[in-house]
């Protein structure tokens, strides 16, 4: 039994990935929902954030609940938030999507008007985001992949990952930021 957090920028296709994993049968945890998430307030001077003075964040004792009560095959959950460091000694595996800058753009531009990502600003900000924290997500990953293929292909290199995974927790170290950053992923 594996617990593998797939995690990844907005627009990295993370959704369609939990998406497919459920539909091959798998459980599968959107974590970038209400159900798991929430906006919180924070200092709007903070550039690491996907609005000013508001960051998404995980409710932290729901989704450790999820990790810690799952007891049968593999769970597979899927998100980025700022605390997410602070869960990972409860996973088994992390798995980076990443693509291509242009990649992500035309998939966001593509999101329906309510998808974040969706305005022209967001998209800036998006990539702003993506050169300052997805080095820091590829630190803590155990592994990365590409998804500018097929999502069909990235589940089955997922499935491939997961089952190479031992089925015992172990320690992580927190994903680190720098001066005055730090608290932001852990």
């Amino acid at each position: 039994m594996a617990r593998v957090l797939i995690t990844g920028m907005s627009g990295t296709g993370k959704s369609a990935v939990v998406r497919e994993l459920a539909a091959r049968g798998h459980r599968a945890v959107d974590l970038d929902t209400p159900e798991w998430s929430e906006w919180v307030a924070v200092d709007p001077s903070d550039p690491l954030t996907p609005e000013a003075g508001r960051d998404w964040r995980w409710r932290e004792e729901s989704v450790r609940a999820l990790l810690t009560g799952h007891r049968e095959g593999d769970l597979f959950v899927s998100g980025c938030a700022e605390n997410m460091s602070r869960l990972l000694p409860l996973t088994d595996a992390v798995i980076l999507l990443s693509a291509p800058v242009a990649t992500i753009m035309e998939r966001l531009a593509a999101r329906s008007g309510d998808g974040y990502g969706s305005t022209e600003e967001e998209r800036r900000k998006v990539g702003q985001l993506i050169a300052a924290i997805e080095p820091m997500l590829r630190q803590s990953a155990d592994h990365e992949i590409d998804t500018g293929r097929p999502v069909a292909d990235t589940v089955d290199e997922i499935l491939r990952i997961s089952a190479l995974q031992p089925r015992h927790r172990r320690p992580r170290s927190a994903i680190s930021r720098g001066q005055g950053v730090t608290e932001r992923l852990q």
